[in-house]
Parts: structure tokens; C-alpha cells; sequence
């Protein structure tokens, strides 16, 4: 073992990143706006390291006007959850002219990304691919190159004016801003050259927002090999479905003439949207180009999707159903109006609102108490859990959309997922004897889900759907697991709350100091009280309930009502001085 050790560590590298995050001007469909890029560049770089290697990312703030982070989606930072990104849940956001630096070791192959974790922000072009090479890939001799392609949905307005709108009386029904286009590798009208009798692995991300994708490559059948990371046993498909933030690999063959160019069509799920806007064009396309001097076709049109069910996928290592579990929890998706009269989404009721400390800190400073979920706060939606339980999440989703969930840390298994409408879970489906694994999976409307996994990587985790405008409206759980173990393993080093274990990780300077030039406490319970931590006053809280008998049709109502009046108001004013005008 130790000789393993000691080969393996000679192959391991540190790859350094160092990232200015400032704005930029793009035009990805044709409209010029600001662009959160990187290094003066957009699209922002894509990470690429090997199973093993050690990533370092300086990053410094260069926007000026936002704070910021980074969260490496699908990496489960074993070891230095600190590392995860989310901002007051394992960190303080990145103040204008901040410094940060991610530090981390990835054990793990697959197709990632990332993208800002902070209030709503990575729609405005702060996402990038995470790609990590496996030499020990079980289909690494199946084909000749890989290519990475992503797909996002794209917006004209910037994310603070968008959310403002969005989380407003004015929006009573909660419906989402519509993206204005669908890209391919941030861009529109892709080329990607092919050459005939080849295979070529695709990992495909969808990097978006809001809209999931139907992807397919006309005259091409796909081979998946690998979903979020976890290498399934092939399966064939002509159309696949990504909801935000999943990830494919797919091999495909190219054909041995090279006389004709195939598109490449994605395709944004227009049920996401409450109003389809005239004139969208949902799709984007791109070609695989056999032949520069061929024509790309136009895409054929489609009856009907009918992409690949993900849920019978098979993972390569066919690790079997977790059974039993230890903890089970059901979280209910419900969305509905506040007091403020915009619309809220919430997990039993729980609208998530920011701590004022990050939860990672109030585990690390509260003793033996960091394994009570009340110091998490009211509005965390806390649930803790112990080492090597057998955790299931039961997802009873009774809103009328699709939501996909994703799971910070780990991969899950999905051991049911319910067709449309099925309401609520029975606990009476018959479980798949080896469950797809992913960090991300889509809940129908009106479904559920029953996820399981093992808590054997202590952290202050996230569940959430990865719908940005629900991430913005609240629809957010926080799992802590073995909180005793994160304060044996990370330490608030040079606070009374450092860990009595010397080898314990100290919590990086560059990380203290974006709280303290906040004036955010590092220590506390989510209202920042120190002395009683289950003194919650001063914590954070969304607005009060509705009064009782108000609907989101009363309000729009209501709403109408009062803007009817004030324009009667003035133009009887305006008449009113006319008069006096004309007696003059």
C-alpha cells in the first residue's frame, strides 16, 4: 500500500489557476452586454487536471461593483469542504478587490464545472468546465479524442435587475424570466470538425440557468459512458435531456464518408417556461463538419422528444441499492406568496434565508452543540447527520414544475423517481437492484424522488434545485454532517475556537479576511450570537406570512388596482392644471 501510495503521489501534480474575475463585453447571439469574465476573457477558461492532482485557484476580485465565490460543481471536497464555495454556508463572499484561494485534491474522474455561488450570479457568464482526466477510465481505449461541449441558456439584462423583478409584488405568481437564447460553447452557429471512422467521447455540461436541454446529433447515435461523474455501463441513445448542471459523456463514431456535415441540435424545454415570449428560438445549433466546403443543413424538425431515461442507467461499478436506510427526511416543494407579495419556494414550509454566520463556522465554533440543528438557525432547513448513516432524501414535489435537485458532496443514488402527477410518496415502489448515481436529478411535476447515500464526508453541504430564480426564492437545504469530525479535522486557527487537534486544517487567512472586511462574525450561531446558541434573535428572516384569504390572483389584482388608481389620479391632476392653464 505504501508503495502505491508513493507511485501514485510521484504522478500527482499541483496545477496552479490564477483568476482576475472582472467584467467584460460579449455577444454570444448578437446583443452586446456586460459579461462577468475571466482574465480579461470570455468564455472563462476551462480547469483541466488529473485524478490525484492538487488544484490551487488565486482568485481576486476584480468586478468592482459585486461580491463573488467559485463552487467546483460535483467535486466533493473531501477533506476541505471549505472548499466548496457557497457563500454563508462555507464561506464569506469575495468582497471588490478581494482575495481568495481555493485549495483542493480531486480524487475523483469525470466532467464537471464551475460557477459562482452567490446571488444569482453565474448566469452573467461566471461558469466554466471542470474536466478530470482518468488514466484508469474504463473506456479510455474506446475512442480517439474527446471534445467538451456545454450548453447554457442566455439572458440580455443582468442577474441583480432580473432577481429584483423576478422576487417582486410585481411577479405574484413567481414566473421565471424566459432566457432570450440557447447557446452551444457559449456561442451560436458551432463548428466542430470530425474526421470519418473516428470515435470522439463528448462531455456534455449544461452550464445554464434555467432552461434544461434536449441535445441530439442528427445521423449520430450517442453511447453514454458517464453521468456527473460516475461511469455507467454503456447505453445507447438518440436524445438525451439535461436538466441545469447535468452532465453526459457520450461516445459517438463518425461515419466513414465525409462528403456531408450533420447538425448538432439543443433544444431549451419550453414546459419550464410559464410564457413562451414570441419570436424565442429555443434552439441553437452547431454541426459535426466532415467538410468545410459542405453545406450544414438545417436540422430536420422533430414530432416529439423522446429523449433517454437516465433513471435506468447502470453504474459501471454496480455498487448495489444502499439499503435500510438510517435517516430518512421527506422535504415538500411548495411555492407560494409572502407577506411581501412576491413568491417564495420552500422545503416544509422553510424558505431558506442567509445565516449571518456561515454554517461551516457555527459548526467549527459551537462544541459538543454543533450536532443541535436549532443554532442552524430557523431559516437553513438543517438537517444533521451522522457518520456512515445510510441518509434518505424523500422528494415530495407538489408544484407544477420540473425541479432538479442537486446534492453538494456526494453522488446519490436515485432509487425511485415517480412518473407526472404521481403525488406524493408511497413507500411502495420496487427499488432497482444497482441505482443510477448522480449529484443532480430531475423531480417531475407534481412527482417525487427517494434519493439515498452514505454520510462518510464530513461537511456543511447544500440540497437545492438548481434552478437559479429557486436558489434565489429560497428553495434550499442544509445537511451538516459529523460536525464533531469537521471540528477534529478544521480549525478557526487564532480564535478562542480553534481546533484542539494541532494537525487540524486552519481555515486559509485569504478566508478570515473576506469576513472581516465585511464585518461578518466567524464564530456564533446563525444570528451571530456567541454567548446562548439558541439565542436566534437578530437572525435573518424572510418577510411575515400572507394575510389570510390573499391568493397571487388577489394580489395581481390588487396590483392592477393600485396602478389604475394612480394613473387616474394623475390624469386627473394633469386635467385639473390644464384647466387652470386655460383660465389663465
Amino acid at each position: 500500500m505504501t508503495i502505491c501510495l508513493l507511485i501514485s503521489s510521484a504522478f500527482a501534480a499541483i496545477v496552479n489557476y490564477d483568476f482576475n474575475i472582472s467584467w467584460v463585453t460579449a455577444q454570444p447571439d448578437g446583443f452586446s452586454r456586460p459579461t462577468i469574465g475571466i482574465n480579461g476573457e470570455w468564455p472563462i477558461p476551462q480547469i483541466t487536471a488529473n485524478v490525484g492532482d492538487r488544484v490551487i485557484v488565486n482568485v481576486v476580485n476584480g468586478l468592482g461593483n459585486q461580491t463573488t465565490s467559485l463552487h467546483f460543481h460535483g467535486l466533493y471536497m473531501n477533506g476541505t469542504p471549505h472548499m466548496d464555495g457557497p457563500v454563508s454556508v462555507t464561506q464569506c463572499s469575495i468582497p471588490p478587490g478581494g482575495s481568495f484561494v481555493y485549495d483542493f485534491n480531486i480524487n475523483q474522474p469525470g466532467t464537471y464545472w464551475y460557477h459562482s455561488h452567490d446571488s444569482g450570479q453565474y448566469p452573467d457568464g461566471l461558469r466554466g468546465a471542470l474536466i478530470v482526466q482518468d488514466s484508469d477510465s474504463p473506456y479510455k481505449d474506446q475512442y480517439d479524442e474527446e471534445l467538451v461541449l456545454t450548453l447554457s441558456d442566455w439572458y440580455h439584462d443582468q442577474m441583480p435587475g432580473l432577481i429584483a423583478r423576478f422576487m417582486s409584488y410585481a411577479n405574484p405568481t413567481g414566473a421565471e424570466p424566459v432566457p432570450k437564447s440557447a447557446l452551444m460553447n457559449e456561442t451560436q452557429n458551432l463548428d466542430i470538425k470530425v474526421e470519418p471512422g473516428k470515435t470522439y467521447m463528448f462531455r456534455i455540461i449544461n452550464m445554464g440557468a434555467f432552461a434544461a436541454q434536449y441535445l441530439w446529433f442528427e445521423g449520430h447515435t450517442m453511447k453514454i459512458v458517464e453521468v456527473d461523474g460516475i461511469y455507467t455501463e454503456a447505453a445507447e441513445a438518440d436524445m438525451i435531456y439535461l436538466t441545469a448542471a447535468q452532465r453526459y459523456s457520450v461516445l459517438i463514431t463518425t461515419k466513414d464518408d465525409a462528403s456531408s456535415n450533420f447538425a448538432i441540435v439543443g433544444s431549451m424545454d419550453q414546459d419550464l417556461f410559464d410564457v413562451v415570449p414570441p419570436g424565442l428560438n429555443p434552439n441553437v445549433t452547431g454541426w459535426l463538419v466532415y467538410s468545410d466546403s459542405a453545406a450544414r443543413p438545417t436540422p430536420a424538425l422533430v414530432d416529439e422528444f423522446e429523449p433517454f431515461d437516465d433513471f435506468t442507467l447502470v453504474p459501471y461499478d454496480k455498487v448495489p441499492l444502499f439499503a435500510d436506510p438510517d435517516y430518512s427526511f421527506e422535504l415538500h416543494v411548495e411555492m407560494d406568496n409572502l407577506g411581501d407579495g412576491a413568491n417564495y419556494a420552500w422545503f416544509n414550509n422553510i424558505t431558506y434565508v442567509r445565516p449571518k454566520v456561515n454554517t461551516l463556522y457555527t459548526a467549527l465554533s459551537s462544541g459538543n452543540l454543533a450536532t443541535n440543528p436549532a443554532i442552524y438557525g430557523d431559516h437553513t432547513n438543517p438537517f444533521v447527520l451522522e457518520k456512515d448513516q445510510v441518509v434518505e432524501i424523500v422528494v415530495d414535489n407538489m408544484d407544477a414544475g420540473k425541479h432538479p435537485f442537486h446534492l453538494h458532496g456526494h453522488a446519490f443514488q436515485t432509487v425511485v423517481r415517480s412518473e407526472e402527477k404521481a403525488g406524493h410518496y408511497m413507500y411502495n415502489e420496487t427499488f432497482p437492484q444497482h441505482p443510477m448515481r448522480r449529484d443532480t436529478v430531475m423531480v417531475k411535476p407534481h412527482g417525487n424522488v427517494v434519493l439515498r447515500f452514505k454520510a462518510d464526508n464530513p461537511g456543511i453541504w447544500l440540497f437545492h434545485c438548481h434552478i437559479e430564480w429557486h436558489v434565489a426564492s429560497g428553495l434550499i437545504a442544509t445537511l451538516i454532517e459529523r460536525p464533531l469530525d469537521l471540528q477534529n479535522t478544521l480549525s478557526l486557527a487564532g480564535s478562542p475556537y480553534a481546533s484542539p487537534n494541532s494537525s487540524a486544517l486552519a481555515i486559509p487567512t485569504s478566508h478570515i479576511e473576506a469576513c472581516t472586511k465585511q464585518d461578518i462574525s466567524i464564530a456564533g450561531n446563525a444570528a451571530g450570537n456567541q454567548e446562548d446558541l439558541f439565542d436566534l434573535k437578530g437572525q435573518n428572516v424572510p418577510p411575515a406570512p400572507l394575510p389570510k384569504g390573499f391568493t397571487p390572483k388577489g394580489i395581481v389584482a390588487m396590483t392592477f388596482s393600485v396602478v389604475a388608481a394612480l394613473l387616474g389620479m394623475g390624469v386627473i391632476g394633469w386635467y385639473g392644471n390644464l384647466d387652470r392653464k386655460e383660465a389663465k
